[in-house]
């Protein structure tokens, strides 16, 4: 068994981290899986255009170097680490009214897509990449930030456009979604490091991207709530004898999750 994280942003967009340091922080953790995440906001509306204009998203020049930096490190997270590092883009639409704001994750993506679109041709877009759609944070996520309330608002209409739709980020459980029928994954919707400390999604298959997204598709995912024990200094390594030896991963299934999930 091991632990994944599929939402999680980089400098290349509004995280703290450079890509190489995500990378050490999940792997000397001991995670199986990984995806990043960065933003890619719609290149209209005023929240938009400021992203642009202050770099805060990946565009079209910027994505495909970093695509190729993914491709790089993913060699190196499995060389390193037995780690899974996954592709990702979050396609960004954010309006002043949160019924209009919608995010949309996109995992195993190897080209560009117009953020520009309706979610409906979004969804259509990626997935004819062979990437995974997830809906992000589709309801209120507990923090004072921007909602993003227009995917869940259309639910029955795109529910069969998402792959998965996010049951928690970071600390918090979506209720709504966990009562629902929709397909589910948790992750962390990671910014900088602390923010790993949350709920994560919890795998029992083979550390390979499409095996790791064909349990996304097919459900066979549980979850667990993630503590850091390593907050004061993302430095620090697991214990070498346990780095090695890929048979001594932690065991999940003991710890309490919610009814609703």
């Amino acid at each position: 068994m091991f632990l994944g994280d599929f939402h999680t942003h980089s400098t290349f967009s509004d995280g703290k981290l450079a890509i190489p340091d995500l990378v050490d922080l999940y792997g000397t953790r001991g995670f199986g899986a990984l995806a990043i995440t960065d933003h890619y906001c719609e290149e209209g509306g005023v929240i938009g255009r400021a992203a642009h204009y202050l770099g805060k998203t990946l565009n079209r020049g910027t994505l495909p170097i970093y695509l190729e930096i993914l491709q790089s490190e993913a060699r190196r997270a499995w060389d390193r680490y037995q780690m899974v590092l996954i592709a990702g883009v979050e396609i960004t639409k954010n309006s002043v009214s949160n019924q209009r704001s919608a995010h949309v994750v996109g995992l195993g993506i190897t080209d560009w897509i117009n953020p520009n679109l309706d979610i409906l041709d979004i969804t259509r877009a990626i997935r004819a990449q062979g990437a995974l759609t997830v809906a992000a944070h589709p309801v209120w996520t507990q923090k004072i930030e921007k909602q993003t309330f227009h995917i869940w608002d259309r639910r029955e209409e795109l529910r069969g456009q998402f792959d998965a739709w996010e049951v928690a980020s970071g600390p918090h459980i979506f209720s709504e979604v966990a009562k629902s029928d929709l397909p589910k994954i948790a992750s962390s919707d990671l910014h900088k490091p602390n923010q790993i400390t949350s709920w994560k999604s919890v795998f029992d298959c083979e550390r390979h991207p499409e095996a790791i997204m064909n349990a996304i598709r097919k459900q066979e995912i549980s979850f667990a709530f993630y503590e850091d024990k390593n907050q004061d200094d993302i430095r620090t390594l697991l214990d070498l004898d346990r780095l090695a030896d890929r048979n001594s991963q932690p065991d999940f299934r003991n710890l309490l999750i919610p009814e609703a999930l």
